[in-house]
């Protein structure tokens, strides 16, 4: 095993200044900024839904026009995947990952950087046209949806080729990191850790790096045959000059729908250690869940089309990816398992990491289920584009990654900061983001089955008292959030009390040998036979 550091011998290498962030190599640094970075545009992301739940409150037209509405929920979504979720994910695997298996630091440290900073030109280009517009520049940002289907995406107006240059910087951001990350699990491991040792949250990463360069390439060549469509005279996605609009939808779904295991696998990868900590407990079936993970990622490349029943394809095409989507409830339901045996009968606390896991396990659950109705290529005739798909989306994505991600962020933070998070704080934050999102998104189920579209900023009066509801949760759950922006700033700034090395009685690996807050540099090396 590779020397511990247990207090910062090396903190006359640390850099300051302003310097030290932007020339950033260490990957404790880099991860802070992708955590700090991505908890920004989580709430850019946020308030945007806010001001979509305060549109719809109530029949009508009230406070934007249906042309910014659109443009909206389009930038919504973009952020909330692509700037919010991705970059915490990946913070945390900067952060997390090196001191998990032994390593010094990640393998390429400055192409590390690099990934880094592609990010927030990246974010200020899905917002620019809102700010070219001001000045009576183009039409406004991008209004299509953010799955930006043609030929909708082929004629909208100059904000579309702005979120299409920033498609392209995230995808070379995700590409660096997702090589960064493959090449430090390999190469970086200490001595005698094999694969089959290496943590369940470093396996989680592996496979959504794997993922990430598999299929980020197909949504960059769309963007690219789209660009040529808009600008050069091409006909790819322009059924009047010959193209297939469908073909559009294949590019953006073979990334789009591994994205929702990108976002999820990394949380699934935390989830085990949060639950053996606080159940005092040996995690359940390791291995199980390993291949759960490799067999996720590899069924999530083939059910793509899944999101495109309604789009007219043939019968044995629907039949393929009905079974297959149906599939992959199979490697999900074993890490379900694996973590509910971890937690059975154990001497369980519940501290908030743990209330938020739980959260998650019930969260995704209820997102889990729904979408095997949604896989039902004749169910879905009905439900897609409906309310109850958005439901779905959000009780996958809100209650699998997001809780996932919260859960986390409270189960680490006494080890990146030195101290304590105020538990009372935490709890609140808990209660009342669960009651939150639930009022948000159970009435939405019940506007999907009743009819109700989704992407529209008006609607028949039958669904006034749901949609009120579910603003009025959204209102909530929106409001809590500040509750953890407060409880991180306190104990960043030396709130709380002082975190010992273990953090949590309980917990096990690498990461909990180290001091509170991890020294500047951890390990001395890692290398020798594993």
């Amino acid at each position: 095993m590779s020397a511990v550091i247990t207090s910062d011998e090396h903190s006359h290498d640390r850099p300051r200044g302003i310097t030290r962030w932007l020339y950033a190599t260490n990957h404790k640094d880099i991860g802070l900024m992708y955590l700090l970075f991505g908890l920004t545009m989580f709430l850019v992301g946020g308030l945007l839904a806010m001001l979509i739940r305060m549109e719809l409150f109530q029949p009508g037209m009230h406070i934007m026009q249906p042309e910014l509405y659109n443009q909206i929920i389009t930038v919504h979504g973009l952020v909330m995947v692509f700037a919010a979720l991705m970059p915490v994910t990946a913070g945390l695997a900067n952060y997390m990952i090196p001191i998990m298996i032994g390593a010094p630091d990640m393998a390429l440290p400055r192409l590390n950087n690099w990934g880094f900073w592609l990010l927030p030109p990246a974010a200020i280009l899905l917002v620019m046209p809102w700010v070219l517009e001001l000045f009576g520049i183009g039409g406004g940002t991008i209004d299509t949806g953010w799955t930006m289907y043609a030929p909708l995406s082929v004629q909208s107006g100059m904000g579309m080729d702005f979120a299409l240059f920033a498609v392209f910087l995230l995808g070379v951001s995700s590409t660096m990191a997702s090589i960064n990350i493959i090449v430090t699990i390999f190469n970086m491991r200490a001595p005698g850790m094999t694969m089959l040792r290496v943590p369940l949250f470093a396996w989680s990463w592996l496979i959504t790096a794997l993922l990430l360069i598999a299929v980020f390439p197909a949504l960059i060549a769309g963007a690219v045959m789209l660009l040529t469509d808009r600008h050069f005279g091409t006909h790819f996605f322009n059924a009047a000059g010959g193209g297939d609009p469908i073909l559009w939808e294949h590019l953006f779904w073979f990334f789009g729908h591994p994205e929702v295991y990108i976002l999820l696998l990394p949380t699934a990868g935390i989830l085990p250690h949060i639950f053996s900590t606080f159940a005092r407990k040996p995690i359940f079936g390791y291995k199980a869940q390993v291949y759960s993970f490799c067999v996720t990622g590899f069924l999530s490349i083939i059910v793509w089309a899944h999101h495109m029943f309604t789009s007219g394809m043939p019968a044995s095409a629907n039949i393929y990816f009905m079974f297959s989507t149906m599939a992959i409830s199979v490697p999900v339901a074993v890490m379900f398992f694996c973590w509910i045996a971890t937690i059975w009968r154990g001497s369980m606390t519940f501290e908030t990491p743990m209330l938020f896991a739980l959260g998650y396990v019930v969260l995704f659950g209820i997102g889990g289920l729904t979408g095997l109705v949604l896989s039902d290529a004749v169910a879905d005739q009905q439900y897609h584009n409906s309310y109850f798909l958005v439901a779905h989306f959000h009780f996958a994505l809100f209650g699998g990654p997001v809780m996932g991600v919260i859960a986390a962020a409270y189960y680490y933070l006494p080890k990146i900061t030195g101290r304590m998070y105020s538990e009372r704080l935490g709890k609140w934050h808990f209660w009342l983001t669960i009651i939150g999102f639930n009022v948000t998104f159970l009435p939405q189920f019940f506007l999907g089955i009743a009819g109700m579209p989704r992407r529209i900023p008006d609607y028949a009066l039958q669904f006034s008292n749901l949609n009120m509801l579910s603003s009025i949760g959204a209102f909530v759950l929106g409001a809590s959030q500040l509750l953890f922006v407060i409880n991180v700033i306190k104990t960043s700034i030396g709130h709380g009390a002082k975190a010992d090395a273990q953090v949590w009685d309980g917990a096990s690996g690498l990461e909990f040998t180290l001091s509170s807050p991890p020294p500047y540099h951890s390990f001395a090396k890692a290398d020798g036979n594993r």
